[in-house]
């Protein structure tokens, strides 16, 4: 990767925007093929929504980063989109930071534990169900792996990490089942 230019002003960049110059840099060039891009990978660790990305190319397109050009198809509007310079290189500053990454976690499973003190009866259901959600991702991950390990190696990486954090996230469901039914025996 080459090193950013240090005579170039930083780019701030919303997460969003991070998001859409790496799909547009990865060839995924319209609203809707980076909203499918991203529901299929990053997901998993990075949600975008339409409601984020329609505004977000607006205002990158705005900023002069991406250019997008008119490409109707079977009668639908659509515009496709392409880094420009400025764009390349907003997203090789952010790749070359040496800011510490932002971690951000969204679990309504990980929530409903949180909060099961105020239903300590369900709390097993609570850890089982998020178990069995993790064991279908897990699932999932593991079936694009053969495409995948064929794929970029930055996108493979982390589909590996994905599998071991969903690997030691569902053996901690497992160990806490066991501690929950055992305390449940002893009351």
């Amino acid at each position: 990767m080459p090193v950013p230019d240090p005579q170039l002003p930083a780019v701030e960049l919303t997460p969003t925007g991070r998001v859409i110059l790496g799909m547009i840099a990865f060839g995924k060039r319209t609203g809707y093929e980076i909203k499918t891009f991203v529901d299929r990978t990053a997901r998993y660790f990075w949600a975008a929504s339409y409601g984020q990305i329609y505004p977000e190319l607006k205002r990158l397109e705005d900023r002069g980063l991406i250019r997008g050009r008119p490409e109707p198809s079977g009668g639908r509007a659509r515009t496709v989109y392409e880094l420009t310079q400025a764009g390349t290189a907003a997203l090789e500053q952010w790749l070359g930071s040496e800011d510490t990454p932002s971690y951000e976690l969204r679990d309504e499973g990980m929530l409903k534990l949180f909060f099961s003190d105020s239903l300590p009866e369900r709390r097993i259901e609570i850890v089982r169900a998020i178990r069995a959600r993790e064991e279908r991702d897990l699932a999932h991950l593991r079936s694009i792996e053969p495409h995948a390990s064929k794929g970029p190696t930055g996108s493979y990486l982390t589909l590996q990490m994905g599998i071991g954090l969903t690997e030691w996230t569902i053996k901690w469901c497992e160990a806490t089942e066991r501690q929950l039914a055992a305390e449940t025996e002893e009351e």
